[in-house]
């Protein structure tokens, strides 16, 4: 089986930019990785270019709307979490003075991606994964995660 290519690191600039990347991992849930990329662009367009507050802000109307948009992958649960996450994005960033600060308020990385998992709709492990990877936050070597997973699972 071909290894994947570690996806791409970014630097953030505004919590857009944390919202866009955890999306990704949203829409990337059961669904080939492949097929998100390829429609990132007009779905990025369609989310209101990940503008957290436009995001954050949208009705059950907006979401319908979406729901029928062929630019978006139409999982109107997923379209729901998103604008979720954004408002929990929000309030974290305002609690924590800043998402970053959230993000490191965690003592380990077990601890940060349980809470996560807690915070936000549809994050799992590998979501969590790759969202603290791709934003650059500091994530243990993933073949040496993923065995330490499989042990875990087999106790």
């Amino acid at each position: 089986m071909p290894e994947m290519q570690a996806p791409t690191q970014i630097e953030v600039n505004t919590l857009g930019d944390y919202l866009e990347v955890m999306s990704k991992a949203v829409f990337q849930t059961g669904i080939s990785w492949k097929v998100v990329e390829s429609k990132w662009p007009q779905l990025r367009e369609a989310m209101r270019n990940f503008d957290i507050d436009a995001v954050a802000t949208l009705s059950t109307d907006d979401l319908e709307e979406l729901a029928q948009d062929t630019r978006v992958i139409r999982n109107r649960r997923k379209l729901a979490a998103i604008v979720h996450n954004a408002q929990q994005m929000i309030d974290l960033d305002e609690e924590h003075g800043g998402f970053k600060n959230y993000l490191r308020s965690q003592d380990s990385f077990e601890s940060r991606v349980k809470d996560m998992r807690k915070q936000f709709k549809f994050m799992g492990n590998m979501g969590c994964y790759y969202f603290l990877y791709v934003v650059g936050e500091e994530v243990p070597d993933h073949k040496d995660w993923m065995k330490s997973r499989d042990s875990k699972r087999r106790k």
